[in-house]
């Protein structure tokens, strides 16, 4: 559709109270009707706003985009984890660092189903999951499925997060009846 506003063909128009409009004529666009039928008069050609539409990134792409690069540098992007805390911009292991390691021990020595495990861990089951899948442990990042080296210190040793990793998928296996 045409944008009512500069003319643009835009493949992605948003509405508005009914009127359709371009990307960045929408972005711009009051969100009350009165406003934009004045906001409409005044006609502009597409080519006058060409260079925000060739350079136009939402914010969310360049939120998107700091994230990754915070992640490629190996600092977490997320809150800490369980186990960790920041310091002047840092994760540093602190005093929940052992409970981690010894619950990643527990779960790989023992016979205790997760719920158990998540009652004496004062955890929920899914707690407990996410805990023993987090790759943060291992001194790694996670970020927009890919996986960078962290600049922090593991918690867990890379044998005993892959066991885990092994008998948890056990643990998950859907029951047949």
């Amino acid at each position: 559709m045409v944008c009512e506003k500069c003319g643009y063909k835009d493949s992605k128009e948003k509405r508005s109270f009914g009127r359709t409009l371009c990307q960045v004529c929408s972005r711009f666009a009051p969100k009350e009707k009165e406003p934009l039928k004045d906001y409409l008069e005044e006609k502009l050609d597409w080519k006058d706003i060409e260079t925000f539409r060739k350079h136009n990134k939402s914010s969310g792409e360049k939120q998107k985009e700091g994230m990754n690069k915070k992640a490629n540098e190996g600092n977490l992007v997320t809150r800490p984890p369980r186990g960790y805390r920041v310091f002047e911009g840092n994760l540093i292991p602190n005093e929940d660092a052992s409970k981690i390691h010894s619950l990643f021990r527990t779960f790989l020595n023992r016979n205790y189903s997760l719920n158990s495990l998540a009652k004496n861990f004062s955890l929920s089951t899914n707690g407990i999951k996410k805990i023993l899948a987090n790759r943060t442990y291992l001194g790694e990042i996670k970020f927009d499925g890919k996986i960078h080296k962290g600049n922090h210190k593991a918690i867990i040793s890379q044998e005993i997060f892959y066991a885990v990793q092994r008998k948890l998928k056990g643990h998950l296996k859907p029951q047949k009846f």
